[in-house]
C-alpha cells in the first residue's frame, strides 16, 4: 500500500510543472533570508520562525504535488461538497475563532494544534474551484441574468460569511478580486461590470455610514494630507514603511544591518510589512528581484491557461493568479503608502505557515492543469450535470 502511494507521488511529481514548483521554492527561500533578518532582533529569535516556514514550506510542496495529481473534473464533480466545506470553516469561526491581536476574528484555535488555521486562506482554493465549476457549466450563456445570478450568490455567500463572522474586510476582498479576474478572463459581458460599477457607486455612500472611524482614516489619508501630518496616527505604520524603503537607496543596508528592521521598528515587519524591510536591507534591487520572482509566478500560472483549451481549466489557472495579483497590489502598496492598511502578507515572502501552505496547494491546481491541459478521452462528452450542480 506503501509502496503503490509513493509511486503514485513520484509519478505525480514527474508530471507536474516543475518550473512553477522551482520558481514557488527559489521564491520561498528567498523569503527565509528576509524572515531571518526581520525577525533577528524578536523576542523568540529567527530559528523558530524560520523551523516554521520551512516546515510549511516542505508541507506545502508535498500539497503541491498531490492536488496537481488529481483531474480538475474531480473537483468540478464535487461542486457542492466545496460549498458546504467553505460554509462549515467560516462557521467554525463562531465557536473557535480568534482574532491573533488583529482585532479581526480570523483565526481558528484548537487547543490540539500547535498553530491557528485561517479558513479564508483555504476557502480561496475552493472558492476557485466553484467559480470555475460555475462557470463552466454555464459558458454557452455565460452572460445570462441566470448565470449572473448564480456566480453572484457564490461570491455573496463567501463574502458576506467572512465579512460577517471574521470581520475581516481585506482579506474578504481577495474573493472579490478572483471573482472579477475570472469574469474577464471567461468572457462576461462587460454590460454587467457597468451595472455593477453603478450599483456600488449608489451603495458605496450607504456603506460608508457602517464602516468604523479607524477604516475611515485608513482610506481617508490616502486622499486627505491634512489627516495625521505629523505620521503618529493612522499613517504611522506607512510613514515607517517607507522611510525603510527610501532609507535602503539603491543596493540597501545589507541583510541583517537595517537601521530600523535590526531595532524592531517596523509594524509586523516578518509578515505585512516585510517588503519594507527588504527595500531597507537589499535596497531596491532586492525589491526588483522580489517582484521578478512574483511576476514570474503569476505569468507562468497566466500561460498554463492560455495553454489549455479546456474552459474550466484555464479559469482555475486565471482565479489563481488574480488571487496572487490582490495581494501583491495590496501589500507593496501599503508599504508605498497609496492602499489602506489592511493586513495582507506578501504570497511566498511574508511569514506564515498556514498562509504558505495554502498558496503552495493554490498552485498545485495550475500545476494540475499543465499535467493535464485537456479532460481525459473518455471524458471529453458532457455529461448531463446532476440536479444539484446544475442549481447550485
Amino acid at each position: 500500500m506503501i509502496y503503490r502511494v509513493l509511486n503514485h507521488l513520484r509519478e505525480a511529481f514527474r508530471k507536474c510543472d516543475l518550473i512553477l514548483l522551482l520558481l514557488l521554492v527559489v521564491t520561498t527561500v528567498f523569503g527565509c533570508f528576509s524572515i531571518a533578518s526581520a525577525t533577528t532582533a524578536s523576542a523568540l529569535g529567527p530559528v523558530r520562525y524560520l523551523m516554521v516556514q520551512i516546515g510549511a514550506a516542505a508541507a506545502g510542496v508535498f500539497c503541491f504535488v498531490l492536488v496537481s495529481s488529481v483531474d480538475a473534473n474531480f473537483f468540478s464533480e464535487h461542486r457542492l461538497t466545496l460549498v458546504l466545506v467553505n460554509m462549515g470553516l467560516l462557521l467554525l469561526l463562531i465557536p473557535f475563532g480568534t482574532d491573533n491581536g488583529s482585532g479581526n476574528r480570523s483565526w481558528l484555535n484548537f487547543p490540539f494544534l500547535p498553530f491557528d488555521i485561517q479558513p479564508a486562506e483555504i476557502c480561496k482554493i475552493t472558492y476557485v474551484l466553484i467559480m470555475a465549476s460555475v462557470m463552466g457549466a454555464r459558458q454557452n450563456n455565460l452572460s445570462s441574468p441566470v448565470s449572473i445570478g448564480h456566480m453572484l450568490f457564490h461570491i455573496g455567500l463567501t463574502f458576506g460569511l467572512n465579512v460577517l463572522i471574521s470581520g475581516d474586510m481585506g482579506v474578504s476582498l481577495i474573493f472579490a478580486f478572483i471573482f472579477v479576474f475570472m469574469t474577464i478572463g471567461g468572457g462576461v459581458s462587460w454590460f454587467w461590470y457597468l451595472l455593477g460599477g453603478g450599483v456600488i457607486a449608489v451603495m458605496a455612500p450607504i456603506a460608508w455610514q457602517f464602516f468604523a472611524d479607524y477604516q475611515k482614516n485608513r482610506i481617508l489619508i490616502l486622499f486627505d494630507p491634512n489627516i495625521d501630518p505629523l505620521g503618529i496616527g493612522p499613517k504611522y505604520h506607512s510613514v515607517r514603511a517607507m522611510r525603510s524603503l527610501t532609507g535602503g537607496g539603491l543596493t540597501g543596508q545589507g541583510l541583517f544591518n537595517g537601521t530600523r528592521t535590526q531595532k524592531n521598528l517596523l509594524a509586523a515587519q516578518h509578515t505585512d510589512f516585510i517588503f519594507a524591510a527588504i527595500g531597507e536591507e537589499m535596497g531596491f534591487i532586492g525589491c526588483a528581484f522580489a517582484m521578478l520572482l512574483l511576476f514570474l509566478i503569476i505569468a507562468r500560472c497566466i500561460w498554463v491557461g492560455l495553454r489549455s483549451p479546456d474552459y474550466m481549466r484555464r479559469l482555475i489557472c486565471f482565479g489563481a493568479a488574480g488571487a496572487l495579483v490582490f495581494q501583491i497590489i495590496v501589500n507593496v502598496g501599503m508599504c508605498l503608502g497609496i492602499m489602506p492598511v489592511i493586513g495582507l502578507t506578501l504570497p511566498f515572502i511574508s511569514y506564515g505557515g498556514s498562509s504558505l501552505i495554502t498558496l503552495y496547494t493554490l498552485l498545485g491546481l495550475v500545476s494540475g492543469v499543465y499535467a493535464r491541459p485537456t479532460p481525459p478521452v473518455h471524458e471529453r462528452y458532457i455529461r448531463p450535470p446532476t440536479l444539484a450542480l446544475r442549481y447550485y
